[in-house]
């Protein structure tokens, strides 16, 4: 029976309390002027602590997904000079997520992104038969002038 009673007691406090924000709506609604009214309706209300003007959300919580890991192998290092870059990207990523994330991590601009699909090689350990894993490798261009620190120094 006390649980009916704290469920029921509950139900009824919750109802007191919409009763009273209502009450006091009306009363506030009797000192304004139709006009006040009218454009009080029409206008967003702005809460407290937030800004009421709407900021771009950068994309750059998905650039861990996309962006795998920077590739330094001989052609890459070839491809820095040339101001290309390789990284092993996301299999369902694509030049435009590639694009955001770059510019996300490395705060550089991206001119180009050309994408390369690899298939994984059949491998043998022993008796053992298998396969690599399929990857996906990007090349990127940066805008001139620009670089990225992972390759500084390789």
């Amino acid at each position: 029976m006390g649980l009916i009673n704290k469920i029921l007691n509950k139900a009824d406090k919750s109802q007191k309390k919409t009763e009273d924000i209502r009450v006091e709506k009306k009363e506030l609604e009797k000192d304004l002027t139709i006009a006040e009214i009218k454009e009080k309706k029409h206008s967003k209300p702005v809460k407290k602590g937030k800004v009421a003007s709407k900021v771009k959300n950068d994309d750059t919580g998905i650039a861990y997904k996309v962006l795998i890991k920077p590739l330094v192998t001989e052609k890459g290092t070839f491809l820095a000079t040339e101001n290309k870059y390789l990284f092993e990207v996301g299999l369902k990523a694509n030049k435009k997520q590639i694009k955001k994330a770059i510019k996300a991590t490395y705060n550089v601009d991206v001119t180009k992104v050309n994408i390369i699909p690899v298939k994984g090689k059949k491998v043998r350990y022993g008796k053992v038969k298998g396969k690599t894993k399929n990857r996906k490798k990007a090349i990127v261009t940066l805008k001139k002038g620009q670089t990225i620190e992972v390759y500084e120094g390789v």
